[in-house]
């Protein structure tokens, strides 16, 4: 059985405030694109994990496509069977694209359609927060409004299927924790939930996503990738989550070329 795990750019990003438990709450639109993983499940006498693609910090047992499918052997174990899984990186990591995330979400899904789970969304939303802030939004993995660490969500009606978005991911490495903590929470500068009741060409000087300003200051060449994606014809770019990916959303066969000091990885989505 086999999936392909797809990433998300961020369209605007609030840090509004710091919470006791130490977690900050955020307002944010989580919009899927099609850069992809690719995760299969195939029978095997003992379950274990294969990763291939791009290196993949930490061991297998940090990986939250494993952690995913502990969770349910642990809480179905005599309908859990035993399987070999393959999982091959592609989409970058560290980027802010949520790849791990979106990993951890479809094995989820894929382990209860391969057993036979029956899983709902919801039961599977609950299960995927375990896992991070934003992995339940991998279960619904359609455009959504999202509050609280991520997990709050409501439907948003955005179709950016007319455009093309242009995703630059350069070598370098953006610590979320460190991005936090250079943060002061403030209200939401624009109510995202209203963004699609404005032309692209406008959200520019709208939405804007609150992890830019230091991090450009601690990586200038992300602010340049930004500046330069406007400068050759991008109606919106920004920084998605707390990066290091840059994106631009284009006129449909419309991109930027990029020149900069490091090395970046591109891709292209319509």
């Amino acid at each position: 059985m086999l999936r392909f795990p797809n990433c998300k750019i961020n369209l605007g990003l609030y840090i509004t405030n710091r919470r006791p438990d130490g977690y900050h709450d955020i307002e944010t639109v989580f919009y899927p694109i099609q850069i992809h993983d690719a995760l299969e499940m195939v029978p095997a006498a003992e379950t274990a994990l294969y990763v291939s693609g791009r290196e993949v910090a930490g061991n297998n047992e940090d990986n939250l496509v494993w952690k995913a499918y502990e969770m349910l052997q642990k809480q179905y174990p005599d309908r859990i069977e035993s399987m070999d899984i393959y999982l091959l990186k592609n989409i970058p990591m560290g980027a802010g694209l949520g790849g791990g995330s979106a990993d951890g979400a479809f094995t989820l899904r894929l382990v209860s359609d391969y057993c036979k789970l029956g899983l709902e969304q919801e039961e599977l939303s609950k299960m995927a927060l375990k896992l991070g802030s934003d992995c339940p939004f991998f279960i619904h993995n359609t455009p959504q409004f999202a509050q609280g660490r991520g997990e709050q969500m409501t439907p948003i009606t955005l179709d950016l299927s007319k455009y093309g978005i242009q995703v630059i991911c350069p070598d370098v490495h953006v610590a979320t924790g460190k991005a936090f903590q250079m943060i002061t929470p403030k209200p939401a500068a624009f109510d995202l939930r209203k963004i699609n009741e404005l032309p692209v060409e406008q959200w520019r000087e709208h939405v804007s996503n609150d992890f830019e300003l230091p991090i450009f200051g601690m990586y200038p060449v992300l602010g340049e990738i930004k500046a330069q994606l406007y400068q050759r014809g991008a109606l919106y770019a920004s920084m998605s989550g707390s990066g290091s990916a840059v994106y631009g959303i284009f006129e449909k066969g419309k991109k930027a070329t990029i020149s900069v000091t490091v090395k970046y990885e591109e891709f292209y989505v319509e």
